[in-house]
């Protein structure tokens, strides 16, 4: 059974300040599961975590990862902006985008961020852009076909959008090399949220291959590989976490098989674990505001889904804790929603929970990664505060919630506006 990282006490102390819903994060956790990510990949002086910034945008959150040598993934002109502010230059952002506006390619050169091309047309678009190509450079592969683990996991490369076909990548480091680039590197994501040791592993020996045989036929020389995200969490509570110790070992051994043997024993691995670095140290926090007893018997809470979009958008499930009923039997079955005008705007489904009553604080867990971040304002709805419970037992806000001026700030309709919102408002 899955356990808060908080008190009942706690929340309810964080509440008096901090109406919810209200997103809420583990410092302790977050800097633990940080720590142990730097020790499983150590025996590769040159590893380095590019924290997904479009998982938690948060400045606070991402300088934490920041003191244990994380760097920064970035997607687009506003999460390198964020990267830049917080100190993220050079080989600490790496720059992974798609149908990329010129423009942002001129940022990250700007910013000496490592450039991950995802189409081969993206060639002449960053020649034509930047005048020529940075030193180093990298590209992203995707094998096409399906891609399946031992225990039954698989995706579909063949069907995803991102990437260059085999055949695209090694003219790719053909041109890029007779233009002048002197460091490659290779990225790839071929599963998504796997809850296995086996994922890695397996990912890296397709790249460490392929890293030979390009290195060979091409004579680019390959400086790192990015085995990208994937790992993933165990969101039902019946699942077994993914042991990052044991996945840095089993990428160890691939490395050492394939990659030391060929005389490239120096290449860096970097990894893009958003999910994994973040996603289980945040909760949403919410309150029960409503019961309805129709066909089914209803929990309306003050959250919805801008809250919290996975559970709409995907059927996701996040596993719920009625906070002070942690061991009272799960033997009320019930829909638990929010108020939007959408009927998909559900956080559980017929989910067998301990009685629910009004003023009762749900923590609906692992919305660390893709949760605020996801956040949007249908319906009128404002965007949640972020706060960040310390490891001192103190609480901060990170985040400050949207207001209704905030809302309204980027629509022209004065003299309306300056009467709804006056100056000193």
């Amino acid at each position: 059974m899955k356990e808060p990282f908080v008190t009942k006490e706690k929340l309810e102390e964080i509440a008096r300040d901090i109406p919810t819903p209200f997103h809420l994060y583990d410092e302790k956790g977050i800097r633990e599961n940080a720590r142990a990510v730097q020790e499983a990949f150590a025996w590769n002086p040159g590893f380095r975590e590019y924290f997904a910034v479009k998982a938690t945008p948060n400045p606070t959150l991402i300088r934490i990862l920041g003191e244990y040598g994380c760097g920064c993934d970035c997607s687009s002109m506003t999460e390198l902006m964020l990267a830049e502010a917080m100190g993220f230059t050079g080989d600490k952002v790496m720059f992974s985008s798609n149908d990329t506006p010129p423009e942002e390619y001129r940022k990250a050169e700007d910013m000496n961020a490592i450039i991950n091309l995802d189409d081969f047309t993206n060639i002449e678009e960053v020649e034509k852009e930047l005048g020529g190509f940075p030193k180093k450079m990298c590209c992203r592969f995707n094998p096409g076909g399906l891609f399946a683990l031992s225990n039954g996991i698989m995706d579909n490369p063949g069907d995803s959008k991102y990437g260059m076909t085999t055949d695209q990548l090694f003219e790719a480091f053909r041109i890029l090399k007779a233009k002048g680039v002197e460091e490659f590197g290779i990225h790839a994501f071929l599963a998504s949220n796997t809850v296995t040791n086996e994922y890695y592993p397996k990912l890296a020996e397709v790249l460490f291959r392929l890293a030979v045989n390009l290195q060979n036929v091409t004579g680019a020389r390959i400086t790192f590989i990015n085995l990208s995200g994937g790992v993933g969490i165990p969101y039902q509570p019946w699942e077994t976490p993914n042991d990052i110790r044991v996945i840095g070992e089993g990428v160890r051994k691939v490395y050492e098989e394939i990659l030391t043997a060929a005389g490239m024993g120096d290449v860096a691995i970097y990894t893009e674990m958003g999910r994994f670095m973040m996603g289980p140290y945040g909760a949403l926090v919410t309150r029960a505001i409503h019961k309805k007893h129709i066909y089914k018997e209803y929990i309306g809470v003050d959250a919805c889904a801008v809250n919290l979009m996975r559970p709409a958008m995907y059927g996701a499930y996040h596993h719920i804790t009625v906070m002070g009923k942690e061991d009272a039997p799960c033997d009320q079955k019930y829909d638990v929603v929010g108020s939007l005008c959408e009927n998909n705007d559900k956080f559980a489904i017929d989910r067998m929970m301990p009685e629910i009553e009004i003023g009762d604080l749900l923590f609906i867990h692992d919305t660390g990664a893709h949760g605020s971040a996801m956040g949007y304002n249908y319906n009128g709805k404002l965007w949640s505060a972020e706060v960040l419970l310390r490891e001192d037992g103190g609480w901060d806000m990170i985040r400050r919630p949207q207001t209704a001026k905030d809302y309204f700030q980027t629509i022209d309709f004065t003299p309306e506006y300056k009467k709804m919102f006056p100056d000193n408002c």
